[in-house]
């Protein structure tokens, strides 16, 4: 195994200023065979990274919020087909809002939202950011990206808000699992920060996981403006307990720990059973992944991908990078990226604090960005190159 371009590409990303600095961790049959750190942990003050820094994982906090799900499940305390509304009465009154131009034209739910449906993003929630569209102009407006807003303001807004599919009709990304995480501790009567810690981060020694820095001079920092657009970069406050749980995004941790995490459900050992983890990491969409890449990039996990139970799942030989049938994936926002390849019994890693503002400004122009898609692609390239 050779992993010096793989080393060379990273490095350059950081010379060139496109990257402020990294982790990256591959492990084959659990065993690890590569670590790399290079750049810096705080580049405004040329603090050197750190195989230990923590970082914002934004939603790769998904796939920690899904299994946790499924363990409740595994317990026969959940159903996949529990209605959401029996944990969360608010989102009783949801409707759909159908796009006819501009104009959002309301439509009743023809069936409940399911905790199915919040899984594998099926529920017909959706983000403010990323893409344009009417009911995405009403997310916007109503301010439920934010993170500043509490448990009671978050679940209040959005459950006023319009779906903008019919449910099980369509793979929208969205609230979704920030919902599950609410749901979740209206099932246990605790907060999603205290489940994790006892169901998956516990279990697994994940003892830098969480939703707060718990030492913040670990933690990695971004460039102060994105090296394509100029702006301001500003990411998640961590320093601080957040004002709610956010399950889609709100979550903080370290490459080895991670690793621990993936490791658990790629061999089914130690977090939910391996049937329960196999679950999670196959495809659930079936026809709906063929119908989102028909009406384009924004209604679908990628080329070649459907969508599990909370990470991307390869449906043939088909993709913009290698790999194989059946192997999984997801990222976050910040820079922060994973694949696990069962048929290669390889996981890989690479984090990072560099966002792609432009998924947020242009979202048409992202996948061209430097950053971004185009970084986990040439990160997965290189892997396999290197093995």
């Amino acid at each position: 195994m050779d992993f010096s371009r793989l080393e060379a590409y990273l490095n350059d990303q950081v010379a060139q200023g496109l990257l402020p600095g990294y982790v990256a961790l591959l492990a084959r049959d659990g065993e690890v065979v590569y670590q790399g750190v290079g750049g810096y942990l705080d580049p405004g003050k040329g603090l050197p990274m750190r195989e230990d820094a923590l970082f914002r994982l934004y939603s790769m906090t998904k796939p920690w919020v899904s299994s946790l799900a499924l363990s409740f499940v595994e317990e026969g305390a959940l159903s996949l087909l529990d209605p959401v509304e029996r944990y969360l009465p608010e989102f009783s009154r949801l409707h759909v809002g159908r796009e006819a131009g501009e104009e959002v034209v309301p439509e009743p739910l023809r069936a409940p939202v399911t905790v199915y449906d919040l899984l594998r993003h099926t529920a017909g929630f959706t983000y403010g950011v990323f893409f344009r569209s009417p009911v995405k102009r009403l997310y916007l407006e109503a301010g439920v990206d934010r993170f500043d807003l509490t448990r009671e303001e978050f679940l209040e807004r959005l459950s006023a808000l319009p779906l903008r599919f019919q449910p099980g009709e369509a793979f929208e990304y969205g609230m979704a699992t920030d919902v599950l995480g609410h749901l979740l501790e209206a099932l246990a009567g605790k907060s999603l920060a205290d489940l994790l810690a006892e169901r998956v981060f516990g279990p697994l020694g994940m003892r830098d996981s969480g939703f707060q820095a718990q030492d913040p001079a670990r933690l990695a920092q971004p460039f102060p403006k994105d090296p394509e657009t100029g702006r301001s970069i500003r990411l998640l406050p961590l320093e601080m307990p957040p004002p709610r749980y956010a399950g889609g995004m709100g979550g903080v941790g370290t490459a080895w720990d991670y690793l621990r995490f993936l490791e658990a459900l790629r061999t089914g050992r130690g977090l939910l059973h391996p049937r329960l983890a196999r679950l999670m990491t196959q495809d659930h969409l079936g026809p709906l992944a063929q119908a989102g890449m028909h009406r384009g990039l924004e209604y679908g996990p990628g080329p070649g991908y459907g969508f599990g139970l909370g990470v991307a799942v390869r449906l043939g030989e088909a993709g913009l990078a290698p790999g194989s049938p059946g192997d999984w994936y997801w990222w976050g926002f910040a820079g922060t990226f994973f694949f696990v390849d069962p048929a290669f019994g390889l996981t890989a890693l690479l984090l990072a604090q560099a966002p792609s503002l432009l998924s947020v400004l242009e979202p048409e122009r992202a996948l061209h960005s430097r950053l971004g898609a185009r970084l986990g692609l040439a990160f997965r390239t290189l892997v396999y190159a290197a093995l």
